[in-house]
């Protein structure tokens, strides 16, 4: 039975928390996911631990993820005062806000006041804020306030970075989906190609990979489409070549289930842009997921 029609795009709140300098965004529309059986055995399979408590301390506050979330976006960043990679999570849907802080207030946790805000410990090692009575913002602490910092306009934020939007309006209106930057495109193909990646050709695609986007939808089985934007229509060509090599070189090495994968993927090129697709039933998916060649993958 097919899902109704379900778009995951981000709010204008959730836009403006996120910094400007944003390595991937993923986004999952929660009402298609717990829908489905397979979109939930796969958030269980690659959900961090972290959020995975983050979820049960919901719970404590009265929040049932399955029930009151509608979206969950997480953000990858590199932060201005340091070096590496922070991450920050948006979650919307209907709170009871007023509720919650009711609740926090009875147990006596009292929130650290920044900016306009107020920052509360979930009990899962990360804070949380609100960002409006629907938008719960959270992550470590120098994570949130990177983002209230974002929203409040002292850094720059997702809507000043016009190739990253760009990526994303192409995508969010599907149920799952991610945008990747050049850094984020380079190591992810560098991953999705295995022992391909150290070819001499590779090293040379690399740096004119531009960004990358992908979308995962459950409605019918599991169809999975992935666009690499490169510089040029030979670069793509390429890369479509590299990665057909690659695959050729995993299905020598894997599994019946993992074969089976392999086979159903197609990779094709055209005008600077390679495209990959993957369709799968629900069983060989789920089965797909307890392979090694997924784990990974999804790592």
């Amino acid at each position: 039975m097919a899902l109704p029609a379900a778009a995951a795009s981000l709010g204008t709140n959730s836009r403006a928390a996120i910094p400007a300098d944003v390595q991937q965004v993923i986004s999952a529309d929660y009402r298609a996911m717990r829908n489905s059986e397979t979109a939930m055995a796969l958030k269980q399979r690659v959900l961090p631990e972290n959020l995975k408590q983050f979820e049960t301390s919901l719970r404590a506050l009265g929040i049932s993820p399955e029930r009151d979330m509608e979206q969950l976006t997480f953000a990858a960043y590199r932060p201005t005062s340091a070096k590496g990679l922070r991450s920050v999570g948006i979650a919307t849907g209907t709170f009871q806000t007023k509720q919650i802080l009711a609740k926090l207030r009875a147990k006596k946790i009292r929130g650290e006041k920044y900016r306009r805000s107020f920052i509360y410990p979930s009990g899962a090692g990360l804070l949380f804020t609100f960002l409006d009575e629907n938008t719960m913002l959270f992550g470590e602490n120098a994570a949130v306030k990177d983002a209230i910092d974002a929203r409040d306009g002292e850094i720059q934020n997702l809507n000043s970075n016009s190739q990253m939007t760009e990526m994303i309006s192409a995508v969010e209106s599907g149920p799952v989906w991610s945008v990747l930057d050049q850094l984020g495109t380079q190591n992810m193909m560098r991953s999705a190609l295995g022992d391909a990646a150290g070819l001499a050709d590779y090293d040379a695609v690399k740096k004119r990979l531009v960004a990358s986007r992908y979308t995962v939808d459950f409605s019918r089985g599991v169809n999975f489409d992935l666009d690499v934007v490169t510089s040029d229509t030979m670069t793509a060509a390429t890369l479509s070549s590299l990665i057909k090599a690659g695959m050729m070189y995993r299905k020598m090495n894997s599994t019946p289930i993992e074969k089976a994968a392999l086979e159903s993927m197609s990779v094709d090129s055209n005008s600077g842009r390679l495209s990959m697709h993957f369709k799968s039933d629900d069983k060989k998916f789920q089965s797909l997921m307890q392979s090694d060649l997924f784990a990974a993958v999804s790592r």
